[in-house]
């Protein structure tokens, strides 16, 4: 085993489905509007996989951009994690079926399933095992086909949710002023309010049957209200935490990349963090909630469309159900 390290971002890539849904497609489909959606949530249209994609499509092709920015084969790749509530099939896990996509023989696979918050809990397990000279390389994927898990007739959450993947490739480094390091992570949880946010069916408590599927427990059930008054308090509290640990102050913040599930939400942490609207990276109007995507796919936007440079501080934070929280300071 090699001596510590510090873990490096060395390549973003994502992906998003070519079809369109907007909210005037919606309107179509249950009792909304346009304008219903955009001031509730900040949504504008969404991103759907076809029926041949699976998550681990979206996945695959993400990993590829993101290998291609990093200019590393596959092959190199030592560990896959990928986080996701969709995942293909129970098992064997996604990360798995990307590695078999990718060619990436030589990683060791697993999935994450932290909802919302799992690309920077997927991220802080992977630096675990850079930091500590276990393996020198990961891809760390958010990844999300969240309409397989839709109740179209309901009108208070089939807006919110759309499809895609991220990814990130970590590399452990020597040396203290790598680019893209990560600083700190702060992840939390609590599991006394697990029914706010759910899927109730399909699992081993309430396994698929005719009858539970008509009655559509294997979609997304939420509390609106109560999982929106979480989250802010939740993802501002584990900002402040993270930046904290890594010896930061707000005012060191270049760019916040909150999880994108509402705008409100968005606008109550940048507030709370007193950041005004320029350091706040928002793509939620073009693809709405992507779960554990939303981070990563972010992040790569950012840093295609020169939001990032050498040497700013970057924000994570995330919150999901369980409920999960997170938060992770990058200096680029």
């Amino acid at each position: 085993m090699s001596s510590p390290c510090v873990s490096s971002i060395v390549g973003t890539g994502s992906y998003m489905p070519e079809k369109v849904l907007t909210n005037e497609d919606l309107s179509a489909l249950v009792e909304t509007s346009d304008e219903w959606i955009r001031t509730r949530t900040g949504i504008c249209e969404r991103r759907i996989a076809s029926p041949e994609q699976a998550t681990s499509d979206l996945a695959a092709e993400a990993c590829r951009r993101a290998l291609d920015n990093a200019a590393m084969p596959a092959a190199e790749v030592e560990l896959i994690i990928c986080a996701t509530v969709t995942p293909d099939m129970f098992f064997p896990s996604t990360a798995c079926v990307v590695q078999g996509k990718i060619g990436a023989s030589k990683a060791v696979c697993f999935d994450l399933s932290a909802a919302c918050s799992g690309f920077v809990y997927a991220m802080q397990v992977a630096r675990q095992f850079l930091n500590s000279g276990v393996y020198r390389s990961a891809l760390v994927i958010g990844a999300e086909k969240l309409t397989s898990l839709v109740n179209w007739k309901d009108r208070n959450t089939c807006v919110l949710f759309g499809d895609g993947a991220g990814a990130v490739v970590l590399k452990a480094d020597d040396s203290a002023d790598a680019p893209g390091r990560v600083l700190s992570a702060v992840m939390g949880s609590d599991g006394t309010l697990v029914n706010l946010l759910k899927v109730p069916g399909g699992g081993s408590a309430c396994p698929t049957t005719a009858e539970n599927v008509e009655q559509r427990l294997n979609t997304v059930h939420m509390e609106g209200r109560e999982t929106f008054k979480h989250a802010v308090t939740r993802m501002s509290a584990a900002a402040e935490e993270a930046l904290s640990r890594a010896g930061l102050k707000r005012e060191d913040i270049s760019l916040v990349i909150p999880h994108q599930a509402n705008l409100r939400i968005i606008d109550a942490i940048a507030d709370r963090l007193g950041l005004p609207s320029e350091k706040v990276f928002v793509n939620l109007d073009r693809y709405g909630n992507t779960s554990a995507a939303t981070i990563p796919v972010a992040l790569d936007e950012a840093r295609r469309q020169g939001r990032i440079k050498r040497g700013d501080i970057v924000l994570l934070v995330a919150f999901g159900g369980g409920f999960t929280w997170a938060a992770s300071v990058l200096r680029w």
